[in-house]
């Protein structure tokens, strides 16, 4: 068996940066930028004002002062005229300033009196008004490789990027396999489950950016597997579920071996998760998971994922690990490295984590409550309530 690590650098050397591909602006949410985007001018554009008001000199912004109201500025239309001693011209946000004034009194400070204001007795300090370029400038840009976000993609739009180049989503084929699967909502004969880890695996790829393709399931047969991995053709990452075991019907290795799979390793020390399996079949990396649900997806967080963002040129590598405080005593662990299902609670400056007393690899309902995996070091002696440790986590921290 090799180690967690040791089996993570495997994985990540399977995987490779997918091409990029360009795509309109209103389709790149959640997307990895591949190249950078630049601004093409400067935002804003001009001085604008940045409030409701009129627009005057600051010598004429004095308590008590009559100006006469010359124009007005809607945003979108520039007023062409310049402002001169004792004038103002009515403006809106976001409207460009006009030529000869520098502030903007905001209209709550002013009193109108037809074509005339007078400014009250108490002015706001502000000049309300915002420089061209105080955003960004010309040249600006946003740097790849990103995940865009709602934030990045109005930044984007704002530079006048109608386009992006964007890393190609990497397409991952999903298969199930054992004669004891059905789909859901199918009817399963007595010595039958349902078929319930690709169903997570999908929704965990598509999170990450990844495109899932469900396949058949494959039944223990030679002549199954083969057909269903032959429908895998053009994915960049086949992903096994079940089969990878010891079994007299484990044939995942034995029938990808066929096939040309090859395998660069077989079984990790860590629990849940042991039987897992890597290699290249053709053009496409493989990862074949255990078939325990909790294993399935346990090693999804820690290898697939990573995989996922090693094909989108994100920084990948161990997932970053935080500390929490123990909420129980635990005994020693043993030659493996343990990932105990968790539920992680805030409490002050540092986390509260509670194992579940519960740890089969086959309890998708304590999977489901969890959100952190402790993560206990091979050879690890006892802990007590109170300790320090490291976990990796899986969703919000439980209010």
């Amino acid at each position: 068996m090799i180690t967690v690590e040791e089996a993570l650098s495997a994985c990540l050397a399977l995987a490779r940066v997918l091409p990029a591909e360009t795509v309109p602006l209103s389709e790149a949410a959640g997307r990895v930028l591949a190249e950078p985007v630049f601004a093409t001018r400067d935002q804003p554009p001009f001085a604008a004002s940045a409030m409701d008001g009129y627009a005057v000199r600051t010598q004429d912004a004095r308590p008590g002062a009559r100006l006469a109201v010359v124009g007005e500025a809607p945003a979108g239309r520039a007023w062409a005229g310049a402002i001169g001693a004792g004038e103002a011209l009515r403006i809106f946000t976001g409207a460009p300033l006009p030529a000869g004034a520098d502030r903007v009194v905001i209209q709550e400070d002013v009193t109108r009196e037809g074509e005339a204001i007078v400014l009250g007795d108490r002015l706001d300090a502000a000049t309300n008004v915002r420089p061209a370029g105080a955003d960004f400038r010309a040249g600006a840009r946003i740097e790849a490789p990103r995940r865009l976000s709602p934030a990045d993609l109005a930044l984007a739009a704002a530079m006048n990027s109608a386009r992006v180049s964007v890393t190609r989503r990497p397409v991952v084929a999903l298969i199930p396999t054992g004669d004891e699967l059905v789909l859901p909502g199918e009817a399963p004969r007595a010595d039958q489950i349902v078929a319930s880890n690709i169903y997570g695996l999908k929704a965990l790829v598509e999170a990450e950016g990844g495109l899932a393709r469900l396949l058949p399931i494959a039944r223990d047969d030679r002549e199954s597997l083969e057909a269903v991995l032959g429908l895998a053709a053009g994915a960049d990452l086949i992903v096994t579920v079940g089969g990878a075991s010891v079994g007299d019907h484990d044939l995942v290795g034995a029938v990808a071996g066929g096939l040309g799979l090859e395998r660069v390793f077989y079984k990790i020390a860590m629990r849940p998760g042991k039987p897992l399996m890597a290699g290249r079949l053709g053009e496409a990396a493989l990862l074949g998971l255990p078939g325990n649900p909790v294993s399935a997806l346990v090693c999804a967080h820690l290898f697939l994922v990573p995989m996922l963002r090693a094909f989108l040129g994100l920084k990948a590598g161990a997932r970053r690990r935080r500390r929490a405080r123990l909420g129980a005593d635990l005994g020693p662990n043993g030659p493996r490295e343990h990932y105990m299902r968790a539920e992680v609670f805030p409490t002050g400056d540092i986390p509260e984590i509670v194992p579940f007393d519960r740890q089969d690899s086959s309890l998708l309902s304590i999977l489901s409550r969890a959100n952190g995996l402790l993560v206990r070091p091979i050879g690890e002696g006892p802990r007590r309530a109170g300790e320090i440790v490291e976990y990796l986590p899986l969703g919000p921290i439980a209010e």
